[in-house]
């Protein structure tokens, strides 16, 4: 080996090194948001994303642009939605989904011209005449991927606060039957609670009526802030009880029945359409398979005997 083909060498092991050494430190970092009372939340976001982060301000001149200015005010309330606030931006989400298909896309689509390429026979050259088709494929999946990862993460997080909202309830409507102000009783259930999605939201709620809003306003901010169905309900609830001047305890009560039985409903209604369900994984696995087991021999005889 001559001296240029010894440097070429030296520099693909040091860029190898530093891509190995940029996907560890990825790996390895833990990323966090801020709760309102000031404690950290481990949040992480998937490891292509923190890779692909640090490059997101070099497209600043395009995704800060003033007609994506509705674009980032919806982005902005998903991520909200999904618990993301403060980690990552909506202007830097636009970035990831141009980054993706253009950092990532191009060494997919190598990938796949080398899968081709190894194709045998008829089947590699209507690969290979394809290939352009499966490239716009590829580019197409890596631009939608980032919103349906978020729109994943929201509906995740949705589930989680639909789970433990009628818990809570029965919480407080015991807290607030007992004697407690409805303030206190959301105070002792944030102490006392593993602090879940759900408990995040009260925290938020509670510090800012501590720091001057009302309790109408933070309630309303809450929901506003989650856009969760069954949280939603309970809130406009509790507002128009305050406003009415009515029980407390007694919506409390009512909203935990109608929840229950709501989820009642939506099982038995799951229950219900699981046969449906499992109509076309048994057409399209468990049928093949009989007939492979069933006719397999037979058609192994045909072929050897060849009658």
């Amino acid at each position: 080996m001559n001296a240029i083909q010894i440097a070429i060498a030296a520099a693909w092991a040091v860029a190898a090194g530093l891509a190995a050494w940029c996907v560890g430190r990825g790996m390895t970092e833990i990323t966090y948001v801020t709760l309102a009372d000031g404690r950290r939340q481990e949040r992480r976001l998937p490891l292509l994303y923190r890779l692909l982060l640090p490059f997101a301000p070099n497209l600043d001149r395009w995704t800060r642009h003033p007609s994506l200015a509705r674009m980032r005010s919806a982005l902005d309330q998903d991520l909200v939605s999904a618990g993301f606030e403060g980690l990552i931006t909506a202007h830097e989400f636009i970035a990831l989904r141009l980054l993706m298909p253009l950092a990532v896309g191009p060494l997919a689509i190598a990938g796949l011209h080398l899968l081709f390429a190894r194709a045998p026979g008829g089947v590699g050259n209507a690969l290979r005449l394809r290939e352009p088709f499966f490239a716009a494929l590829v580019l197409l999946w890596f631009l939608m991927q980032p919103a349906v990862w978020l729109k994943q993460a929201r509906a995740a997080r949705h589930l989680s606060i639909e789970r433990a909202l009628p818990f809570v309830l029965d919480l407080l409507t015991l807290s607030v039957e007992a004697g407690l102000d409805f303030m206190t009783a959301i105070k002792r259930i944030i102490d006392r609670r593993a602090v879940d999605p759900l408990g995040e939201e009260l925290i938020r709620m509670f510090r800012e009526v501590q720091l001057g809003k009302t309790r109408r306003e933070a309630l309303r901010d809450m929901g506003d802030r989650v856009r969760q169905f069954d949280l939603r309900t309970v809130v406009n609830a509790l507002i128009q009880a305050d406003e009415l001047g009515v029980s407390i305890a007694s919506i409390l009560r009512i909203q935990s029945d109608q929840m229950r039985v709501r989820r009642f409903n939506t099982a038995e209604k799951r229950a219900n359409e699981a046969p449906v369900r499992m109509l076309f994984p048994l057409i399209g696995f468990i049928f093949p398979a009989v007939f492979i087991v069933l006719l397999g021999p037979i058609a192994l005889q045909i072929l050897r005997h060849g009658i």
